[in-house]
């Protein structure tokens, strides 16, 4: 089945199921069967064995992210050449925290235009305790005021779900974050809910076995996201060193991304985790000089320890992989 064709009947699907709830899910077999008699058997499966026969890299991925225990879904570009790797690249996965990164980057925006500073002072937004879907949006009250730069900081590389809420307040909400991501190309980007919100009522829907629409994207954009601030697409020079470098400070997910790489990789990423899921992006640097875009998103696998293992995996198959590509392989490559 086609990519393109994939991704297609993954979205009209993603709406019945996202309307599923945890009452209704079935076993396994079950879920197998309805699954593959809507999107095929190869949707579960890995991608994409045959699309580049030359090149061993995406097979070897592809056998790693096997799908039998759970969706896995990577996408990988190196961003001097355009080659890119993918398994389920163009199917919705949680974004989980993730998303942070977009919320900092509407956030910095806002700072060029001259809307708000980094030295502005803000109020985390400390969740109230409520019980789970009990009202469309989780309670929060202002807490300590701290400084922007200082909120970006704690919400990328400690994962502060009160200092990230802040500033998406601040931005205007998750309309406002969708609406940055739309005018720089990515439209799939969907953020649904803010995170008191989306951590209250985690695990309402299986990501293993349904595909839920909200608060998601594919690795596909989430590669473009890293990709655009990287390379300047989006924020001048000063604002992506605020939020590069507090991707390269990140102190979550030790044993994800970075977890097989050779101590010393420089590595500038951000992870997410929610219920059944685990995912790490972030740009990837290689001694010969590249500079790898990567998303990698793991639902089931059995445990948390399990779902990290496929991500570090899955990083070190990329980092090796990449440098053992002959440079002719990239001469006419484009990203």
């Amino acid at each position: 089945m086609a990519l393109g064709r994939i991704a297609r009947l993954g979205a009209a699907i993603a709406l019945g199921l996202a309307s599923a709830t945890s009452a209704q899910a079935a076993d396994s077999a079950e879920f197998n069967q309805l699954f593959d008699s809507m999107l095929g058997t190869d949707v579960r499966a890995p991608q994409r064995f045959d699309a580049q026969p030359d090149w061993p890299l995406e097979a070897t991925v592809a056998r790693i992210a096997d799908g039998s225990a759970g969706r896995i879904g990577v996408y990988a570009v190196d961003l001097a050449s355009g080659r890119e790797v993918s398994v389920l690249g163009d199917q919705r996965f949680p974004m989980a925290s993730t998303s942070k990164i977009a919320i900092a980057a509407t956030f910095m925006e806002g700072v060029e235009q001259g809307r708000w500073s980094l030295t502005s002072e803000f109020p985390l937004m400390v969740p109230v305790a409520s019980a789970r879907f009990s009202s469309a949006k989780a309670p929060v009250v202002p807490g300590q005021r701290f400084q922007a730069i200082d909120l970006i900081e704690m919400m990328i590389t400690r994962s502060s779900n009160p200092a990230t809420d802040a500033l998406l307040a601040v931005v205007g909400g998750p309309s406002a974050v969708n609406a940055w991501a739309s005018r720089n190309g990515m439209p799939d980007f969907n953020l649904t809910r803010d995170i008191a919100t989306l951590v209250r009522d985690d695990g309402e829907i299986d990501p293993a076995k349904r595909i839920d629409i909200r608060d998601s994207a594919t690795p596909q954009t989430m590669v473009r996201l890293l990709a655009g601030l990287y390379q300047g697409k989006f924020l001048r020079e000063s604002s992506r060193k605020v939020i590069l470098g507090a991707m390269e400070r990140c102190r979550t997910g030790a044993r994800r991304m970075k977890g097989m790489l050779p101590d010393g990789t420089q590595v500038a990423h951000k992870t997410g985790t929610l219920s059944n899921t685990a995912s790490d992006i972030g740009i990837i640097h290689t001694p010969d000089g590249r500079a790898i875009a990567v998303a990698i998103y793991v639902t089931g696998q059995g445990s948390k320890p399990a779902r990290d293992a496929k991500i570090a995996s899955i990083a070190r198959a990329l980092y090796d992989g990449y440098q053992a590509t002959p440079a002719r392989a990239y001469a006419n490559a484009t990203y």
